[in-house]
């Protein structure tokens, strides 16, 4: 019997090898337009599990690759045994101490809503279905970084199975390089099987979205600038240019405020200046609703995105925007940065002195399709002035960590990889060496 059709008897979860019914199924990443090769397919039942097929695969010569349900997949899985951990789903929230314990499968929309219930809130981004842990290990950008940083910023300590199939518990006191590493780098250097976060105070929301035909977009990005440029750190305001399939182009605006709605309406008046809406659903909410703002898909689709940080949003840059449909691109979001990310941070992204963050995303329905939708994102990038780095987080299947982060950086979490990974064993989605490790 080879090392492959072992698994079954040495961990509790399920396996699924190639061939077998449900091995595709099994295997798929989120983003439907990605090929996501293995060897097998693992379900871990616990960390326990985690541990007994890292030592397992170790013996063996086989590496893993370690995913929640599929985020941020890139395809670089041939050669590995593909370890689910969306089991690992044990939730614990202390109000009290503000803290929570998550699995590594816990999505960010069960987080918001057990920690809601207490008055709390942690660090969500537009989707509730992403994973908590995945999200920390890129770094993490949320509704809340203005006020709290980087998602990562708020981990405090991470559980994890290191190369040797060993668990053990990592801090900033304890493993100071690991736990910088983890903190934003990815999954290059041990598998996370639970994490320890912060939680904040949110007594209160306001939030929602603002929709306009996209006749009005000049007027609506000139509100957005408006209301940006003197923010406090708890409203963050998001724009959107929108296309849907069969439908007329859009304008809207995204927004949360960690505050009543009295003061997020002062601050937000800017918009009533501006033409009746389509629609507006800005209105005062619980934090384990924020999903339903953007209302991006909960079920696996077919995407291709591109990530870049905007150095301003001048007069040029707005006319450039606008000058030119967005079509075909399904939609191209500023997101308004600054805050907490403008000030120091101890994680591989450090300092985001950018202003803004621009996503664009289309639907690679056929091949001429990708090809057109990846000719546009590459347009826009080069007329706008971009940074020439991309958060972690919005990396795409194209990119490398060095489009993320700076070479000295980079060369820090090789460094970490030598020491934790020296045989290369963990598979990221993006890897720190040139070994795809």
């Amino acid at each position: 019997m080879n090392a492959l059709h072992q698994l079954r008897s040495i961990v509790r979860g399920q396996v699924w090898l190639p061939g077998e019914p449900g091995f595709d199924a099994a295997r798929r990443p989120w983003n439907l337009a990605i090929e996501q090769p293995a060897d097998a397919v693992l379900e871990a039942a616990d960390a326990a599990d985690v541990a007994a097929i890292v030592r397992h695969a170790g013996a063996a010569g086989l590496s893993i690759a370690t995913q929640a349900n599929g985020h941020g997949a890139t395809g670089r899985t041939a050669g590995t045994i593909l370890l689910r951990t969306r089991r690992l789903d044990a939730l614990v929230v202390d109000p009290v101490t503000r803290r929570a314990r998550v699995g590594a499968g816990v999505s960010s929309g069960r987080l918001q809503a057990a920690a809601a219930a207490h008055g709390l809130t942690g660090m969500p981004g537009s989707s509730p279905v992403v994973s908590v842990a995945g999200v920390a290990l890129g770094g993490g950008l949320s509704w809340f970084g203005r006020t709290h940083g980087w998602v990562a910023d708020n981990v405090t300590a991470f559980d994890i199975v290191d190369a040797d199939g060993r668990e053990r518990h990592v801090t900033a006191d304890t493993e100071p390089d690991l736990f910088w590493a983890l903190r934003g780098g990815g999954g290059s250097f041990a598998i996370v099987t639970a994490l320890e976060l912060t939680l904040h105070p949110a007594p209160s929301l306001y939030g929602g979205r603002v929709l306009w035909p996209a006749e009005h977009a000049p007027a609506v990005l000139d509100g957005f600038r408006d209301i940006t440029a003197t923010a406090p750190d708890a409203l963050t305001l998001w724009l959107d240019l929108l296309h849907f399939p069969g439908a007329a182009p859009m304008v809207a605006l995204d927004v949360t405020y960690l505050g009543d709605a009295k003061e997020a309406r002062e601050l937000l008046e800017p918009l009533d200046r501006l033409p009746r809406p389509l629609s507006d659903s800005v209105r005062l909410m619980s934090v384990a609703e924020l999903g339903s703002i953007t209302a991006e898909p909960t079920e696996p689709s077919a995407g291709l995105s591109r990530g870049e940080l905007l150095t301003t949003l001048d007069d040029v840059t707005a006319r450039t925007l606008l000058e030119q449909p967005i079509e075909p691109l399904l939609s191209v979001q500023l997101r308004h940065l600054g805050g907490a990310l403008a000030r120091p941070s101890d994680s591989p992204h450090g300092t985001l002195t950018e202003p803004y963050a621009m996503y664009l995303f289309g639907l690679p329905t056929d091949a001429a399709r990708a090809r057109a939708v990846a000719a546009k994102q590459r347009a826009l990038a080069a007329a706008l002035p971009t940074s020439g780095r991309k958060p972690f987080t919005f990396l795409n299947p194209g990119e490398a960590i060095t489009d993320a982060f700076s070479a000295e950086v980079v060369e820090r979490l090789r460094d970490v990889k030598r020491r934790h990974d020296p045989h290369h064993m963990f598979r990221a989605n993006f890897p720190v060496t040139s070994a795809g490790s």
